[in-house]
Parts: structure tokens; C-alpha cells; sequence
């Protein structure tokens, strides 16, 4: 059963890397490509050429938010799941007991003075 738990919690974990390797290399791709704006004489076309490919980067943006979002929390909670079924695996510290002492009967002073004589 904990072998199954374990295994779960690193799928989970490395899922949650993979997502946020693929966001990061999707943003660097993103960030290589030359996104060309025309210029134009009338106003109306160079807001309308110029819209376009910010309505298309501000999607793209919020997709690699919400994939990069995604991924920090599976990489978070699979490192939590590892962790805490790391610290279940190890023995629990058990204190030792001290052993058990009889107590003594004092010795009177009588009898200390008889062993004495003889």
C-alpha cells in the first residue's frame, strides 16, 4: 500500500515538472517568435493589424499562466506527498524505559552493629 502512495505522489510530482519544463519552454518559443506589427496610412487598419496579434499574445500569455499556475501546484503538492510519506517510512523514535528498582528497606542502626561483631 505505501509502495502504491509513493509511486502516486511521484507521478504527481513529476507531472507537475513536466507541465511547468513544457510552459517555459512554450514561453521561450513564444518569446523567440518575431511578431511583425504593419504600419499603415489609415488609422483604422493600424489598430486593427496592431489588435490582432495582442488579442492573440494576451490568450497566449493566460494560457502559459494558467499552465504554469497548474504545474506549481502539482510540483508543490507531489513534493509534499513525497516528503510526508518519507517521514511515515522511518521508525518512530521509541523511548527507552528505565528498568524497574526495588526499593530498599533502610538498615537499622541495631543491625548494623551486629554484622560488625561478627
Amino acid at each position: 500500500m505505501k509502495d502504491n502512495a509513493m509511486i502516486i505522489a511521484y507521478v504527481i510530482l513529476f507531472t507537475g515538472i513536466g507541465l511547468l519544463a513544457f510552459t517555459f519552454i512554450s514561453a521561450y518559443i513564444f518569446l523567440i517568435n518575431n511578431p511583425s506589427i504593419t504600419g499603415s496610412s489609415d488609422l483604422l487598419d493600424v489598430f486593427g493589424s496592431a489588435l490582432a496579434p495582442l488579442i492573440g499574445a494576451s490568450i497566449r500569455i493566460m494560457y502559459l499562466g494558467v499552465m504554469g499556475w497548474i504545474g506549481s501546484g502539482l510540483t508543490a503538492r507531489g513534493v509534499q506527498l513525497v516528503t510526508q510519506l518519507k517521514r511515515l517510512a522511518k521508525p518512530e523514535f521509541q523511548p527507552r524505559t528505565p528498568p524497574v528498582i526495588k526499593p530498599m528497606e533502610p538498615i537499622s542502626a541495631q543491625e548494623t552493629k551486629k554484622n560488625d561483631k561478627a
